[in-house]
């Protein structure tokens, strides 16, 4: 492997001025040149947060997949590292596909998918890798790991990938996604002793027909007393305003039977309401505290960047901090983001009119906090363009208890042919609320809405960069709290 990483971290180093600057944010993860998509192996290690990533550098569209990488000490500011996986041997030829990490003494193991193609013969295994630094990794010599003898008559070898590792009651523990002769999502459960010998444990949980004909990326984890199993269904069908993307994020909250290693369903929704929101992975770190990051991006959809020969493609979330309230997946905003906000303009107060309009006050990287006593129905166009009156649309509806983002005619086109939905999606808020607080948080070319814990992202590529932000509700406006901050 180290000939292939040798020559992808020399392409990088002498194209990357190739890349066109002009949509990259400054406060997500970004890859220095080409293609990315899924988060992969999330992990704390020796004081520092380190995220890798499906990784494509030879062109802006999905192709064998190496793993990028990256570290954090805030969530915030990444320091870009050496590829870490790169196509290599016979079990991993086509791609390095998804997977996870884990720190066992003091060493930096990684768990992916190993992808190979023969024809029409797919063949997807699980194999481990280690490093005794964090940047320079060596594939283990016994993979793959988990392979078609675990699984024969269980799951299709073609369809088996995205391993998430954790330790727990001394035993190591891997769930893969893989499907149902049937086409159903499944999640299967391997367990271990030292982590590199490994035995089929258990079906751990299986779609039902409308949860999708495939599940990836799934991460099974404790939190706050319950036991949460996400994962990233494919073509799940529609419900009500949730899951009206072709490829969707799901929580499932309870327990596990670690005896039968079933999970036990208590409630299950979407993790994101948004657009633009897929293979979210977990991350613990020393203090105990969870946090979340997905691709924010989606499939199938055109993307600009590619498009209008940017040079990359795809990009991460702001990590969000986890929590169950209510019992559900609650997210919030970081603290190390919100710590470094300077306060630009505030308001306060009740209006007469109907409508506030801030001119010029949008900023490339934006943190906005609006608090409504009494929620009321409104419309909030962020970025609006003076000219063409275009812009990112936020409203809620009272009666519904409905709120709606949108980039409907804003900027190039992103929605393909594949998908026959609008630019627009709308967020059930989950309890009838006493108030109402969005925060929005905006770097350039995406929006990250949370609302009361619940979240919807979305991708935007404007022409022309709007500078206003305009207010209106039916009667007159009752605002306990409108801020605007910069981001440092």
């Amino acid at each position: 492997m180290k000939e292939k990483i040798e020559q992808v971290n020399r392409y990088i180093k002498e194209n990357r001025h190739r890349v066109n600057h002009c949509y990259r944010g400054k406060f997500h993860l970004l890859p220095p040149i080409g293609w990315m998509n899924d988060p992969n192996g999330f992990v704390y290690y020796k004081n520092e947060y380190h995220l890798f990533y499906q990784f494509y550098p030879y062109d802006s569209v999905w192709g064998p997949m190496h793993w990028g990488h990256a570290k954090s000490k805030d969530l915030i500011h990444w320091e870009e590292l050496p590829v870490a996986l790169a196509p290599s041997e016979v079990y991993d030829r086509n791609g390095c596909f998804s997977g996870s990490a884990i720190v066992i003494d003091d060493k930096l193991v990684l768990i992916y998918t190993g992808h190979v193609e023969e024809g029409n013969v797919r063949t997807e295994t699980q194999c481990m890798a280690v490093s005794h630094d964090g940047i320079h990794f060596e594939k283990y010599a016994g993979n793959p790991v988990i392979g078609e003898k675990h699984i024969n008559g269980i799951a299709d070898i073609a369809d088996f990938r995205d391993p998430k590792i954790m330790k727990y009651d001394n035993h190591y523990y891997t769930v893969v996604a893989s499907k149902t002769e049937d086409n159903r999502g499944q999640i299967l459960l391997f367990e271990s002793d030292n982590c590199f010998d490994w035995r089929f444990k258990s079906v751990l949980l299986v779609g039902k027909e409308d949860q999708g004909i495939m599940w990836e990326c799934p991460d099974l984890f404790e939190l706050d007393g319950k036991w949460v199993l996400i994962m990233s269904p494919i073509e799940m069908k529609r419900k009500g305003n949730q899951y009206w993307n072709l490829n969707s994020t799901l929580a499932f909250i309870g327990g596990v039977d670690w005896e039968s290693g079933y999970f036990q369903v208590e409630n299950f929704h979407e993790i994101d309401g948004g657009l633009d929101f897929y293979a979210p992975q977990t991350c613990v770190n020393d203090k105990g505290e969870r946090y979340l990051v997905a691709w924010q991006q989606m499939w199938h959809r055109n993307i600009p960047t590619h498009d209008l020969n940017h040079g990359w493609a795809g990009m991460m979330t702001i990590p969000r901090k986890l929590s169950i309230k209510n019992n559900r997946l609650y997210q919030e905003i970081p603290e190390t983001l919100t710590s470094q906000l300077t306060i630009q303009e505030r308001f306060s107060g009740q209006v007469d009119q109907s409508e506030l309009v801030f001119s010029s006050a949008v900023k490339q990287q934006q943190y906005l906090i609006l608090e409504l006593e009494k929620p009321e129905d409104f419309e909030l166009i962020y970025a609006r363009n003076v000219i063409n009156q275009q812009g990112v649309k936020i409203s809620y509806n009272e009666n519904n208890q409905v709120l709606s983002l949108g980039r409907e005619r804003l900027g190039h086109k992103i929605i393909g042919k594949e998908e026959p939905y609008a630019d627009i999606r709308h967020l059930n808020i989950s309890d009838p609320p006493k108030s109402l607080t969005l925060e929005i948080l905006r770097d350039i070319n995406s929006i990250e809405l949370f609302v009361n814990g619940q979240t919807m992202s979305m991708t935007f590529y404007e022409k022309e960069f709007g500078t206003d932000i305009v207010l209106t509700n039916a009667d007159k406006l009752n605002i306990k709290t409108l801020e605007f901050y910069d981001i440092a």
